[in-house]
């Protein structure tokens, strides 16, 4: 096996540098995977422009990751060279109190491939006993490709949000956000029977048109609680998510639902802003549920490959850009500035 690889390394806010590094070491008690697709998160997006948790530098990001394994170590027995495995970035501790009440994604001393260890934005990965013990992985369904292994991982926090909130047959559902956050969770909804679907965007209105969504309103130009109150008659949607990282949309969230209907946050926001300004009258005398929803259980990254398998999700609608390596921080403005929906990265190709 070759002894140098190409890998990203986040050096500082907006200083990602492709480098020539040695190839990790297998761990005695882990495996080393080859990555074959890794995708750009909206959350390697902010780190781009505002810097990863905890203040963490010169580490290799990318946590979307479908990739075979390459050697396995010595005393480990559940997987063998030729595994294809889609890989989640969550490690929990499973000892806190949240892994105990079955919350691993809540966990007290959460860690994540990318940040506490290196990402999959290069040609090759360890997996280290922990976090084959304590992360989420799981070996790929035979008809599905690596990139779509990478899209498991964004789409497993989706059916999470939506199992919680239980979109089910008839809902009417309003989603604002278009990016490919937004649009899995489009996709999602019909698949989990929605009647009807409203999307508000903003930078990737033509994308919408390829996906089963009833109304797309233009936030640009249209008042979006209005246009939903329209469309629903005066009643308003059964659930409104909010798939973007603007605060302000949020109130919008609170003013479209019916009532006893629920508003999800779903999209993190600026850390230098993170305040919103509800309307608690509104809350208040129409009952309405206001739900967080972050991250998700392994079980959901297992439902996430099975509705891909089953091709309720159709992943052509969604990666619409695939580059090298040596080309991430292009991918990663083209995400930004919302000239791609979803990017992938393939660290092999030139």
């Amino acid at each position: 096996m070759i002894n140098k690889m190409k890998a990203a390394v986040f050096k500082d806010i907006e200083n990602i540098v492709v480098e020539e590094i040695l190839v990790p070491e297998c761990p005695e008690e882990g495996v080393l995977v080859k990555v074959i697709s890794c995708g750009i998160c909206g959350s390697d997006v902010r780190n781009y422009s505002s810097g990863l948790r905890d203040n963490i530098k010169n580490q290799i990001i990318g946590h979307e990751i479908g990739g075979i394994i390459e050697e396995v170590g010595g005393r480990v027995k559940n997987y063998k060279v030729r595994d294809r495995l889609a890989i989640a970035p969550d490690i929990s501790c499973g000892e806190c109190i949240y892994c105990r009440m079955n919350f691993p994604n809540l966990c007290a001393n959460h860690k994540m491939i990318g940040a506490h260890f290196p990402g999959g934005f290069a040609q090759y990965i360890p997996l280290t006993k922990e976090i084959l013990q304590k992360g989420i992985i799981h070996k790929m369904p035979e008809n599905i490709s690596y990139d779509e292994a990478a899209l498991s991982e964004p789409l497993s926090s989706v059916v999470a949000c939506q199992e919680r909130v239980n979109v089910s047959l008839g809902d009417n559902v309003a989603i604002i956000g278009d990016g490919p956050i937004g649009c899995l969770h489009a996709s999602l909804a019909r698949a989990r029977g929605a009647s009807k679907i409203i999307v508000v965007g903003l930078l990737r209105l033509k994308e919408l048109e390829k996906f089963d969504i009833d109304y797309v309103i233009d936030a640009g130009r249209q008042d979006p609680v209005e246009e939903v109150l329209k469309f629903t008659g005066g009643k308003g949607v059964d659930i409104a998510i909010v798939a973007n990282p603007v605060a302000s949309t949020q109130e919008q969230a609170v003013e479209m639902v019916r009532k006893r209907g629920q508003v999800v946050i779903f999209g993190g926001v600026s850390k230098q802003n993170p305040f919103t300004s509800l309307n608690s009258n509104i809350i208040h005398y129409n009952e309405l549920s206001i739900i967080g929803s972050f991250s998700y259980h392994p079980e959901h990254h297992r439902k996430a490959l099975e509705y891909i398998s089953q091709k309720k999700i159709d992943s052509k609608k969604f990666i619409n850009l695939s580059l090298p390596l040596e080309k991430i921080v292009e991918g990663i403005l083209a995400a930004r500035e919302g000239k791609a929906l979803k990017v992938v990265i393939h660290p092999w190709d030139k």
